[in-house]
């Protein structure tokens, strides 16, 4: 039987779906795929903020279409700390609801960082293709979920079939902002990402603003969550403040306060979830910075006149139950949940640097954090 011809498909003309992400940029080089909308991006100054918001951490490519092979070509760009190699990057293939395929590659772009300086070294690529083939026959609901722990820069999708959008399956949005620990780098493929298994459980459509070590209450992201379509809206925060010592007690207050409070202008009653940090060791009782040295999450001892008023994590749970407390008297869909309840001291076999869960605590944490925010009794429960 003769095999039907590979066409390209018109991404920039909306002929798939690209649910998390919110703007696709065009280039010679092809297609930059954005989590952050352009003028967030031109309100902050950090190097790494800018590669990681074009990670497509809880980000697909969606249609419908009766082809049996799909082809991406993608130019990557992966992150080495130190002389850990970087995790290949990861393609899951979602039919119809079911996860079907991975595919991983290593080609590409590789940014090797010295956690100890912070120095970077180019070490170029080229691109390369990424193919699904097999797929049944027959119209079908197609998922190309995106590697987390890469940035992505789509060149081509061509499909031997035909591809068309799909309706909107009428399902609540979430979005979520958090840190590295929601953005899930060291997840084996874009469906082990935390966010990702909880929402594919809850059947609810995410936009994830989970980026690596970039998660510091900034007004941009307070703007950019209040500004997009929501029926739920978690905010998980505090490690990145210690990690970088970035606020002390008397600025992380009036910053939690302005977040919720720019939520709350744009969307007054949707259920708005802040989860307080997970379980990270050597920071409970210990202010940041937490510098990654061989591999592990240290601390910096400091001078008493330098390590007043910063912050643990033990006092941002304290700080954050304070104000989510005040605030609940007035605003009856403003929830807390423990981070420690997703991952806690019994969980520390799979916390490998001390701060960063692996594969197994992340499916673990999006498997939990769906048990209490989405069936009966939590905050995102749909009443009967």
């Amino acid at each position: 039987m003769s095999r039907l011809p590979l066409l390209p498909v018109d991404v920039l003309g909306g002929h798939v779906r690209t649910p998390g992400i919110l703007e696709l940029e065009p280039t010679d080089a092809g297609i930059v795929l954005h989590r952050m909308p352009s003028w967030a991006r031109q309100q902050h100054n950090d190097v790494a903020l800018t590669l990681v918001e074009t990670m497509p951490s809880g980000a697909r490519i969606e249609m419908v279409t009766d082809a049996t092979l799909l082809e991406l070509d993608v130019h990557l760009t992966h992150v080495q700390l130190g002389a850990e190699p970087a995790r290949p990057a990861a393609f899951d293939l979602v039919i119809d609801d079911e996860v079907v395929e991975l595919r991983t590659t290593g080609e590409g772009t590789t940014i090797v960082v010295d956690p100890a300086t912070g120095d970077a070294e180019f070490l170029p690529g080229g691109p390369t293709t990424v193919r699904f083939d097999g797929l049944p026959a027959g119209s079908k609901r197609v998922e190309v979920w995106l590697p987390q722990a890469a940035a992505v820069r789509l060149i081509e999708l061509r499909a031997e079939g035909t591809v068309q959008a799909g309706a909107e399956r009428g399902r609540r949005r979430w979005v979520h902002y958090g840190s590295s620990i929601s953005h899930c780098l060291e997840a084996e493929r874009p469906t082990g990402v935390w966010p990702v298994v909880a929402a594919r459980l809850a059947d609810v459509d995410l936009q994830s603003f989970a980026f690596a070590g970039q998660c510091h209450l900034d007004p941009f992201a307070a703007r950019m969550i209040a500004r997009q379509p929501a029926d739920l809206i978690t905010a998980k925060l505090g490690i990145n403040v210690v990690n970088g010592d970035t606020l002390r007690e008397r600025t992380f207050v009036p910053a939690l306060h302005g977040l919720l409070d720019t939520v709350r202008e744009h969307h007054p009653d949707v259920p708005l979830l802040v989860i307080t940090p997970i379980a990270c060791p050597v920071a409970e009782d210990h202010p940041g910075p937490t510098p990654l040295i061989d591999g592990r999450c240290t601390v910096v001892d400091r001078p008493a006149a330098l390590a007043l008023g910063s912050l643990t994590l033990s006092r941002i749970r304290e700080l954050e139950r304070e104000v989510v407390a005040a605030r609940q008297a007035t605003d009856a869909n403003l929830h807390l949940l423990e981070g420690t309840e997703l991952f806690g001291d019994g969980d520390l076999d799979d916390l490998p640097d001390g701060l960063h869960p692996n594969a197994a605590g992340y499916e673990r944490m999006g498997r939990r954090f769906f048990e209490l925010a989405f069936t009966d009794g939590g905050p995102f429960a749909i009443s009967p």
